[in-house]
């Protein structure tokens, strides 16, 4: 069975967009962006909603992201590679190695995600991962030294869970990966 699991920056106070939409504050350094490379290689399948696929899509896939810095170019081969499932009822259709998805019948598909899956599945998107809280095994914030000052926040207003510390590693520019299981 499938793990899901919320990985995304966050400011230090929280928030994974700015109040502008903004999210510059997350940009990861070189140490930051390999580990993002590696928690990639080792997933099976991305599940986002249409605001982080468009600029998931945009920045990564565009021609120079493989020609460009090594790490960076690294990324975007295993993004490419990397199935990739959109939950959105506004758009009409996804490029290859992507897959559509109604939100009306996102729990459905994440439940038999995790059946089907041997591997992690990651979620991405704020939005996203508020509408399947009870599916997610795990939480994996990088916490980014940086205040957004307001915005999106990583989790969802009001949400009450258990959760225990499995692991956590710090960065030598600042950041903080934390790996959080849910417990019960």
């Amino acid at each position: 069975m499938g793990t899901l699991s919320y990985a995304m920056s966050m400011s230090l106070d929280g928030y994974v967009e700015d109040e502008h939409g903004g999210f510059a504050f997350a940009e990861p350094d070189e140490e930051v962006h390999r580990f993002a490379n590696d928690q990639t290689r080792e997933t099976a399948a991305l599940l986002m909603g249409r605001g982080l696929y468009e600029v998931m899509e945009e920045f990564w896939t565009a021609p120079e992201r493989a020609d460009g810095d090594e790490v960076e170019a690294e990324f975007a081969r295993l993004y490419a590679a990397t199935p990739r499932i959109v939950f959105s009822d506004s758009l009409e259709s996804v490029p290859p190695g992507c897959r559509l998805v109604r939100r009306a019948d996102a729990v459905d598909e994440v439940v038999r995600l995790k059946k089907e899956t041997d591997g992690d599945l990651s979620v991405g998107g704020a939005a996203l991962a508020a509408s399947l809280l009870d599916l997610i095994d795990e939480f994996r914030p990088n916490v980014v030294p940086a205040f957004a000052g307001g915005g999106t926040p990583y989790f969802p207003r009001g949400a009450d869970l258990r959760l225990r510390l499995v692991e956590q590693r710090t960065f030598g520019g600042g950041t903080v990966y934390l790996r959080y299981a849910r417990i019960g």
